[in-house]
């Protein structure tokens, strides 16, 4: 997969690609990590990219010229070798809530772009050359690299060959829906806590229906607003009931 980086600050965006899973599937060619600053489209000794706000206000705006330029170079770099523009996102806290389900519909994509802004934004008419606006949630961050790191995280661990256990991938938080359930490790009694004992039983079935009733009642304490979106089984209400019991007695 290709994923393109227009930013400023390319150096946050290859230092992250340069260690840990992210490092070894570019050095494995699953995935292929590439940054453009706006910085190389300017026209003049400062490589001024951004300028007063039309209307006055605090702060400075994004000049749309260097980053439509980059991203026209990044679709060059495309043609080039025979592929298809990459999907445009612009990373800004007015866009879409990235999910784990967008994550996945990403992922299938042979390449994406990501614009990350600076400064009190990007002058608008960029936003008419994008497929699609993503944010990270109800905050404002200094520039959109953080986000852009966080895409790049969730959307290539689901590249095949990225993991070592791809069932994995089936288990975690937000993938069915749910929470993750609990997680235990040595050793076996920590600090006035004990394992589960059904996890020591060796009986698979208990433990899978241990999990299930843990990821619901933690996504129902934790995460009301996933909860009351969740469709609920007959086995899943059974357990929740039997889990008020429990907690009840």
């Amino acid at each position: 997969m290709r994923i393109q980086v227009v930013t400023l600050f390319p150096e946050l965006i290859e230092a992250f690609g340069s260690v840990g899973l992210v490092s070894k599937a570019c050095a494995a060619s699953i995935l292929r990590i590439e940054t453009i600053s706006p910085r190389t489209f300017t026209h003049d000794k400062h490589q001024t990219v951004d300028d007063a706000p039309y209307g006055g206000g605090s702060g400075m705006v994004m000049l749309p010229e260097p980053i439509l330029s980059s991203l026209d170079a990044l679709d060059a770099k495309c043609a080039a070798d025979g592929e298809a523009r990459c999907h445009r996102i612009l990373l800004t806290p007015q866009g879409a809530p990235f999910t784990q389900a967008h994550a996945r519909v990403l992922a299938q994509k042979p390449g994406i772009v990501m614009i990350c802004g600076r400064y009190e934004g990007i002058d608008d008419r960029v936003r008419e050359h994008c497929d699609e606006e993503l944010s990270l949630g109800d905050f404002v961050l200094n520039g959109g690299e953080v986000a852009a790191i966080a895409v790049i995280e969730a959307v290539s661990r689901l590249l095949p060959g990225m993991l070592g256990n791809a069932e994995s991938l089936a288990e975690e938080s937000h993938t069915a829906g749910l929470l993750e359930y609990p997680q235990f490790t040595r050793p076996r009694s920590f600090r006035g806590r004990d394992v589960p004992d059904v996890l020591l039983s060796g009986n698979h079935a208990a433990i899978a229906r241990w999990r299930r009733k843990q990821s619901l009642i933690k996504t129902r304490a934790l995460r009301p607003d996933l909860f009351e979106r969740f469709e609920l089984s007959k086995e899943d209400r059974k357990l929740l009931d039997e889990a008020d019991r429990e907690a009840s007695s």
